[in-house]
Parts: structure tokens; sequence; C-alpha cells
């Protein structure tokens, strides 16, 4: 969807597919571009040579410091657009407006990896939003995950330093599966609800697009008229929440490092433009401490049983970057960018981000101006007396650049709060300078154990195997005991579950959080389940009935499901028939299922090998064999729940399977 606002976005482009010569920065016309200017044929290269100078100056600084954390990411444009207003709970002119179509940029990216990390890691997502208002810029920078590690931003630098990769011998990349992290999570007990959610699947989502959003922190909104309500924000994806199986991202790891970037990228490109909704959860001011858990504390959540999520809006991506460094690379998130209508409440983990995004910034984008980068500038017009500075690229008129002035009538001027002008709700505080936490922060195992509580069966041994992983690559003894230590205060069984493969002692005293308290929000079993954008991967054998075929894949077409044919060998075949991939460049692990066809009385083993490691993955399987006993060899059994004979079946109960994504009920 364009508008004004969107094609004001993309006007500071170059397109270099269209018809140009080469020229210089400066615009001079170069006629060689291959050679450098040399004294004689095999002479010296001379230094007036400006043009090779300013290719190689540009080259040297092509490369800019990669963000500490967030490093690896990927960004889309879209819009976003109201459902009705929201006017009696903020002013924000686009949460007001229905009929507004507002420019955003979103950015994902994983935490703890580089730029060259791979995709389906273990670890939180980031989920940042640009919206591009008519009251200026506003970012909502979030995670895939309500809650953080700690409470106060003075111990972000000590998480990070220990998440990331171990200072002696840089390793491992893009893993928290070390000791320096899980010394940390053991010494710190504020981050057990935290560590329960990077335990589970919500860490290795299947795509980008079927992944929840969350401001993690307590926001405020305010109204025309003053009042104030406490908001937590959140992202609902339209295909559902869902994920990958550990082993699985494991192997698309190596199978394809990028493949939640390129997930991204091909929807969009063709046409399945990826959705969410914008949810908000509402405290009014003067309930702020009617719960059994402190609001402002970011390792908790608001159980959505407790306080309902409101959809208000969706939001769609369209478009991808023409330009990864310039549009992705660039982008500047801050969560301090607010409008009108939108303002903080006193979360110390938000207090110090409003910080620390403004002075990351200033050492990765060369300075004060980063604002004036194209993917950056707000689409209403800014003024103010900020002037000069490192890569300043307006040219400011007029001889005044300080407030107040009367050379040039007071302007530009303050905005009166009645005509736009921001102004921080007005919180009444009453306190001592401390250095200190909240008794209203100390429960930190109350929400762990919630979240452990709401799991599915499956889910839950999920976790269990994910702390057994993590910590079974921990060296040091006493990092695992403490770990275990941890578990105990949120579940006995878990830790024993954990303590046994991992050799570490279970403690004497069950400290265990006593509560059976669930809120079925937190677990993926009950999400939505779609057949919408999966892939299927057709296992083509032998020459089998063509027309079947064409049938079935007009059938996927009709329900939005990508294939892939997967044989032995290319080979030309009218579209869309032909085998485009072959069984040394494809892997049952990047798709959502598996139809198996064969003419033949005999199955290859790359082929067996195709369909076990679809079926241990508990996906759907659909068999169009000449006879089943040619599966004898295979690890796969036929009566099994997601599997599909299509002689007895049709291919829509094969669909239906993969809306339904896995079969955990399965017995491998």
């Amino acid at each position: 969807m364009e508008n004004k606002k969107t094609e004001q976005l993309r006007n500071f482009t170059v397109n270099n597919e269209e018809k140009h010569g080469l020229t210089t920065n400066q615009g001079v016309k170069m006629a060689e571009d291959e050679f450098s200017l040399k004294a004689g044929q095999r002479g010296p290269t001379l230094m007036e040579d400006f043009h090779f100078r300013e290719k190689m100056t540009h080259f040297d600084h092509e490369r800019i410091p990669e963000r500490i954390v967030h490093a690896r990411g990927v960004g889309a444009h879209g819009y976003f657009q109201l459902y009705e207003s929201l006017e009696d709970y903020t002013k924000a002119d686009f949460l007001t407006d229905p009929s507004k179509v507002t420019p955003v940029f979103v950015r994902f990216s994983t935490v703890q990896g580089s730029r060259g990390s791979n995709d389906t890691v273990r670890d939180v997502r980031g989920f940042a939003t640009k919206f591009y208002t008519d009251e200026g810029n506003y970012d909502l920078v979030g995670n895939n995950m309500p809650v953080f590690f700690v409470q106060d931003a003075i111990k972000f630098p000590d998480f990070v330093h220990a998440v990331k990769p171990e200072p002696h011998n840089e390793i491992p990349q893009g893993a928290s599966a070390h000791d320096t992290f899980w010394d940390f999570i053991g010494q710190n007990p504020e981050s057990a609800h935290m560590v329960m959610w990077v335990m589970s699947d919500r860490a290795i989502p299947r795509s980008l697009r079927m992944m929840e959003g969350f401001g993690v922190h307590t926001f405020r909104l305010v109204n025309a008229a003053g009042r104030s309500h406490f908001v937590k924000f959140h992202w609902k994806p339209v295909l559902g929440v869902h994920s990958l199986v550990w082993d699985e991202a494991q192997k698309i790891a190596g199978k394809n490092p990028d493949f939640h970037r390129e997930d991204l990228y091909d929807a969009i490109e063709r046409g399945q433009f990826p959705e969410w909704e914008l949810g908000l959860q509402l405290i009014p001011e003067e309930d702020e401490h009617k719960f059994d858990f402190d609001i402002l504390d970011p390792t908790k959540l608001w159980p959505e049983e407790e306080i309902p999520v409101k959809l208000v809006g969706k939001m769609t991506l369209n478009r991808n970057v023409s330009n990864f460094f310039a549009e992705t690379e660039q982008a500047a998130f801050h969560p301090g960018h607010v409008v009108p209508g939108i303002d903080f409440s006193n979360d110390p983990l938000l207090q110090g981000r409003l910080f620390s995004y403004t002075d990351t910034q200033l050492s990765r984008l060369g300075g004060p101006n980063f604002h004036q980068i194209p993917i950056n500038r707000p689409v209403c017009p800014f003024h103010n007396n900020q002037r000069d500075g490192m890569h300043q690229m307006t040219i400011h008129q007029g001889q005044t650049s300080y407030h107040r002035n009367g050379l040039n009538a007071g302007l530009p001027a303050p905005v009166p709060v009645e005509q736009g002008g921001y102004e921080h709700y007005q919180e009444k505080i009453d306190g001592r300078k401390i250095r200190g936490r909240s008794d209203s922060f100390l429960d930190f195992y109350s929400q762990a154990k919630l979240f452990y509580n709401s799991l599915a069966p499956y889910e839950q041994e999920h976790v269990k195997k994910a702390f057994s992983f993590e910590l079974g690559k921990c060296k040091s003894e006493l990092v695992k005991a403490n770990a275990v230590a941890l578990l105990n205060h949120i579940d006995r069984s878990l830790a024993q579950a954990v303590a046994d493969p991992i050799g570490a002692p279970l403690p004497a005293e069950n400290l265990e959080v006593k509560s059976d308290k669930k809120s079925p929000a937190l677990s993926m079993a009950d999400t939505v389940r779609k057949p919408d954008t999966k892939s299927i991967a057709i296992v083509r054998i032998g020459d089998p009935d063509l027309e079947r075929l064409a049938d079935w894949t007009m059938a996927f077409n009709e329900h939005r499901l990508n294939y892939t044919i997967v044989g032995e060998k290319l080979h030309d075949l009218p579209n869309p028939l032909k085998v485009t991939a072959t069984f040394d460049t494809a892997d049952p692990a990047l798709f959502d299922g598996v139809l198996l066809i064969s003419s033949e009385p005999s199955i290859p083993t790359p082929a067996l090998e195709f369909i076990e490691m679809t079926f241990k993955h508990y996906k759907p399987l659909a068999l169009a064999l000449l006879d089943n006993r040619v599966l004898k060899k295979a690890r796969v059994k036929t009566d099994e729940a997601g599997v599909y004979d299509l002689s007895a079946s049709t291919i829509q109960a094969f669909i239906n399977g993969i809306a339904q994504g896995r079969f955990w009920e399965r017995k491998l």
C-alpha cells in the first residue's frame, strides 16, 4: 500500500539498474575503472590518481561497527492501520485515526551472535518497529519474549558480557551453551523467568513471520485529558506462533544459515505478505498496585487471563529493502523515540535503555546526525537549533542557531501542548535517592513456575532437553550445580530431569514454588494453525502420474502453500512439475512437510533418509507409492499420526496435516 509518506521514504534512492555512465562521487565521468594510473605500462601507481584514491578510501571504510547485541538482523518495509480510535487511552495521532496508513520499517534480529552467525540458533529474537507518523518517528523496540534477564539497566552490560563468546577464546558464537552465561544465571536469580523462555521452543522460531513480538517494558498511554494508562505492547502473528525442533534448528544452521532471512524475503517477493495484529494490555493508573506482581518489573509479564490483550490494528510487511546496508544496517532504533500520547514508566531497565540507545548510535553511525540517514528520517518536518556535527547532510539557512532569539522572531519556537507539543506525564515522585531494588521486585520464581506450568507436556519435555544440552556443554561443576539449584526453586521434577544427564547434584531440600497456576496463552499448543505460506517438498522418484501430481500442486496453490520438487537430478519438464532441487541441495529440515511420490519398485537411500527425517521431526508425510512395502527399510511407521497414504487419503487430509504442523503423539 503506497501513500505520500511511503513515497517520501523511497525518494532517497539511486537506481543503478537504469542506464547511467560511471562517475566519481563528485559526479566526474570516468573513462576507465579497471586500471589505476601508472607511470608507464609497468611503472609505479601515481598518487594523483584521484579515482583510485576515492574508490579505495570508500572501500576501506565501508564497514561500520556492528551492533554489540542484535548484530545479525533482517528488515522490511510495510504499513500499519488502526481498527478503531484509541482516543480514550492516548492522543497519539496514529492510534486515534483509523483512516491513517502509517509507514513502518521492521528489523528482526538475534541477540548473541555476530553478523555472520546462523539464523536458527537458540536465542532471543529482536522485534523492532519504526512508525513514520505525522507527529514524528515512534520506535517500538522489543523482543519475541515478553520479559528480560535483568531488572536494572546497570546489569545489562554484565549480562551481555556473560552471554557473548568468552573473551579468552571467542567461543562460542551465537550460543548461550557455555560457562559464563550459566554462571551469570546461577548468580542472578532474577533471570529465572527469562531463562525458562529461552530454553523453550520460543527461542527457535519456525519463521520470523510466525513469531510474537513484545514491547517488554511497561509504558504509558496518555489521552488528551491527561489521563494515564499503563500499557504493554504485543504483536500477534496472523499465521500463529510456531517453532522448530532443536535437531531441526541445528541441521538448518548447517544447510541454510540464512533460513529466516530468506524465508522473510521470499514471502514478501511472492506477495505472501506477513501480518501481525497490534495488541495492548491496559491498566488504569489507579490500579497499579492491585496485582501480585510489580507491573514495572521487566522480568514479569502480565498474564493475559488477568489483563486481556486488546487487538487494535494490523501491520503488514509488503516491501523488501532495496539495499541491506543503507536500510537494515543503518536503521537506528531507540525506545526514547516517542510521540505525544506515549510516555515512559519507572521500569529501571527501560530508564537505562533511554540513555544507552542514543549512545550506541553515536558510535555506530558516526555522530549526532544519524537521524538524517534516509531510513531514520521522519516523514514530518523537523526544525531545531542543532547544527553541524559529523555527517551533517542538511544545509541550514538563517543567522540564528539558538533559543531564545530575537533576530529570527524566536523561531523555531516550542509548540504548545494544545497544538501537539510533547509533554511528559506529570507523575508525582516522592522518595530518597538510593541504589537498591524495590521489595516488590524480589519474587524471582513465581512467574517462572507459571510459565512452566502453562506449557503442554511436549513443550515441557523440550525445556528439559534444552537445559540438559546447554548445561551439558558447560565445563564448570560449580556452574552446573548452581543452575540446577536455580531450577530447584522453579520445579523439582525439572531440576531432577536436568541434574541426571549432566552429572550435577540435586539439592537435598525441595525449594520449588508451590503453585499450579497456569496461563494458557503462554503455550503454543493452541495457536493459530493455517497451511498458508508453509513449504512442502515433493520428492519425485521415477516417472509418476504427472496429471495426478499437477492436481495436487493446484490444490497446494489454492491453499497458498509453496512447494519444491526434489529428485535425484535436475531435469527440465514443463512448469510447475520440473525437479528444481536434488538431495544434495535440499533437506527435509527446510520444509514443513514432505510428499513422496514414486513409480519405482524401490526407493533410493537419499529419499528414504528424507522421509525418515521428516517423520523424526513430527512433520506431516504423504505417500503415493506403488506398494508401501518399499518402505520396509525406512524408519517410518505408516500407521502413525500425520502419515497419509494417498491411495486411501485425499490430498486435503495432507494439507490439513500441514496446517496442524507437528504430530507430537507420534511414536518414533
